[in-house]
């Protein structure tokens, strides 16, 4: 039970005693990737991400009900036009995912990956952050704790991404509040942005970070300060699937913004997270490098909508797959060396 009963404090008391990883699981698979039919570390990251598989979710690595989450969600800094596209557009996606008619529906068909879509109050936006916080801190959690039931239906792997027309623009302010540098160092074009609308987005950033700079040491108070409701959403979603022993892939540029906020929290809250893909966004490798993460993959994507997390779900089902579908020497008659 809180004691102030502040809005935060259920999340402040997760981040402080997050589970780790399941020892026993590890070590068993460990014991049999000994045993498959190849030379040790012969399918190099797939038996990481096999490993990691098996210590985030307590038992051998498999991957049966993969989802994609989306969480979308509208920003009143787009008055500032700070983007090419209207806010309307958010909405406009929205519908077309639920047509099956976006790229993340195609890429979840090929996987056969599950698809929800999260319209997180599209016709309220969040605060100006130029001038205003995004979100009280009673919104914020209340939102973290919506993006929590994310993964109420049940899945084994769970895809991060989102939809929001100006959420780059909330990403690089959330970057540089939390790892300093330029403004120019994380603002980048998002959906096409440059010439004065690119200036009218670096502007923006520059404004929002020095309005609310006596606030920002606090991880939480960045988030409802200079954040929005998808960010919000996918913070809760990641931190619902830690504590529900779900492996977590998280999509691009504003996912990655997502996951920061719980990294700054807590140094080993993203330790059950695999980075899918380095964007197109030129912050993006600079953000992944500060969580200490590798991508799994590099196509030049920077679309959102979880289509990086989603398109690196296939290797981490593949590498499920090695893991539990190959034989063992003694299975296959084949020769083991260690054994000569």
């Amino acid at each position: 039970m809180s004691v102030t009963g502040l809005p935060f404090d259920d999340f402040r008391a997760l981040l402080r005693d997050l589970p780790g990883p399941h020892t026993a699981a590890l070590v068993a698979a460990r014991e049999r990737d000994k045993q498959l039919t190849k030379p040790p570390g012969a399918l190099g990251r797939l038996e990481e991400i096999a490993m990691w598989l098996a210590a985030w979710s307590g038992r051998q690595p498999a991957v049966n009900r993969p989802l994609v989450a989306i969480f979308a969600g509208n920003h009143g800094v787009t008055k500032h036009g700070i983007t090419p596209f209207p806010s309307s557009v958010t909405q406009q996606m929205v519908e077309n995912f639920a047509a099956g008619g976006a790229a993340i529906n195609q890429i979840c068909v090929t996987h056969d990956l599950g698809l929800k879509i999260f319209d997180l109050a599209l016709d309220y936006p969040t605060g100006d952050i130029t001038c205003e916080p995004a979100l009280s801190e009673r919104d914020c959690a209340a939102t973290m704790a919506f993006g929590m039931e994310a993964i109420a239906g049940g899945t084994d792997l769970l895809c991060i991404g989102e939809m929001g027309i100006g959420n780059t623009t909330i990403a690089a302010a959330i970057n540089l509040a939390l790892y300093g540098g330029e403004a120019e160092d994380w603002v980048g074009p998002g959906t096409g942005s440059e010439g004065d609308v690119l200036a009218r987005k670096l502007a923006a950033v520059k404004q929002a970070v020095a309005f609310h700079g006596e606030h920002l040491s606090d991880p939480l108070e960045v988030l409802r300060r200079l954040g929005g409701r998808e960010i919000a959403a996918m913070a809760g979603a990641i931190l619902a699937a830690r504590m529900e022993k779900i492996p977590v892939l998280i999509d691009g540029y504003v996912a990655t913004a997502a996951a920061s906020i719980l990294k700054a929290a807590n140094p080993s809250a993203l330790d059950h997270c695999l980075i899918g893909h380095v964007s197109g966004e030129p912050g993006h490798l600079r953000a992944i490098e500060r969580l200490g993460k590798t991508p799994l993959l590099a196509l030049g994507m920077r679309l959102g909508e979880g289509t990086g997390a989603a398109l690196a779900a296939g290797i981490v089902k593949a590498a499920a797959a090695c893991h539990s579908g190959m034989a063992t020497f003694e299975q296959a008659g084949v020769s083991n060396k260690s054994h000569e």
